[in-house]
């Protein structure tokens, strides 16, 4: 397929640049593949599609103030250094990691041997293009003290298409789930999908039965890079990091056996959950037994039992995909162009995504990270 067939044209005052308050008042576009139907509704009304055993699959990552801005050493140029990942990402990776030392993007002329400084007594040397878009970068601190400084120094990693900008207390705040763990801190980029979710409409959720699993995926440049090639099968996704509890794994795998709807917000977590059971078997005899062995990844079994799943994701979802685990999902409008919107056209067909995006831009639905929803089942 080719990268022209996932464009469209969005009238710029459409691009949401705050989030609805309260948050599940924003509106719902629900699609039924089965019966090509399409309904309108408000995020809130979602409790009237779901229902008791249903399990609703979140990602629980927490979005970190990403975007250092620097200056050179000699010239006092300015420089942005936006943060990826650790090189490589603990706990995984081959050898030992490399303290202080970050994958990152790069803003403004700066090459390798560069010396950047910011607040704070921070400071960076470029040491390596990799030469995808991506440097590697050393630090003069490194673990919890790199972070702590990060944490008052850096800018909430908006998207470019938010111009609205507010103070960094207010934008942390928006930016981020209502069920962010403070224990699972990495994403450069929210997980959008959850935004309309509230306290209070989870408790209506979970007093009606829908069964609540929690995963982590750390957004990176594999959900928010752009595809620049025109044949889109050549796209190579950059890896993100997932974790997945033992007991999240085996609650999943019973549900499916029990054909239980598996419901996915966003793509991250469906990503996530399709890449980790590509490489087991759901057996009745066996319970999860692995086919192979993931790439860098230090899931381990206990016998015949699965102990959870940790390793680095790559997946890329598009039009052809067979879709192991997924039933439905709750997502976001995404960009044109993007593996975002690739990902849900292979959920309910190119044709259908196509029918739906015209029809929410006919009814003026708000678009991308702080827009409406869509329940694709």
């Amino acid at each position: 397929m080719k990268l022209s067939d996932f464009d469209y044209n969005l009238p710029k005052n459409l691009i949401a640049q705050v989030p609805k308050k309260p948050r599940d008042h924003s509106r719902l576009l629900v699609f039924d593949k089965a019966k090509e139907k399409m309904e309108h509704k408000h995020f809130f009304d979602i409790v009237g599609y779901l229902g008791k055993g249903d399990v609703l699959v979140l990602n629980n990552s927490k979005v970190f103030p990403a975007r250092l801005i620097g200056k050179k050493k000699n010239t006092g140029g300015k420089v942005e250094i936006f943060l990826h990942k650790p090189h490589p990402t603990p706990p995984l990776g081959k050898g030992r990691a490399k303290e202080g030392v970050w994958e990152c993007m790069v803003g403004g002329r700066a090459g390798v041997g560069q010396e950047i400084e910011f607040e704070k007594g921070l400071t960076c040397e470029i040491i390596k293009n990799n030469n995808d878009g991506t440097w590697e970068v050393k630090f003069n601190l490194s673990g919890q003290k790199f972070m702590d400084v990060v944490e008052k120094i850096g800018q909430v990693p908006l998207p470019p298409y938010i111009k609205n900008k507010k103070t960094k207390k207010q934008e942390s705040k928006d930016y981020q789930t209502a069920y962010a763990d403070d224990k699972k801190v990495g994403s450069v980029a929210a997980p959008t999908a959850g935004f309309h979710f509230t306290s209070g409409l989870i408790k209506k959720l979970k007093k009606k039965g829908v069964q609540f699993e929690y995963i982590t995926l750390h957004v990176g440049l594999g959900t928010f890079a752009p595809v620049k090639i025109d044949d889109i099968t050549k796209h190579k996704m950059h890896a993100e990091y997932v974790e997945i509890s033992k007991k999240t794994f085996e609650n999943i795998k019973k549900a499916k056996k029990e054909k239980r709807r598996i419901i996915t917000v966003g793509t991250t977590s469906t990503r996530a959950l399709e890449s980790a059971f590509s490489n087991v078997i759901l057996s009745e005899a066996k319970n999860l037994v692995y086919l192979k062995a993931p790439r860098d990844s230090s899931s381990v079994r206990d016998g015949l039992r699965m102990t959870g799943y940790r390793g680095w994701t790559d997946i890329f979802i598009y039009p052809g995909y067979k879709f192991k685990i997924v039933d439905a999902m709750i997502t976001n409008f995404h960009l044109p162009k993007s593996t975002l919107l690739m990902l849900v056209s292979a959920l309910i067909g190119k044709k259908n995504i196509d029918k739906v995006y015209k029809e929410a831009i006919k009814k003026k639905y708000r678009f991308y990270s702080y827009g409406d929803a869509m329940f694709l089942k």
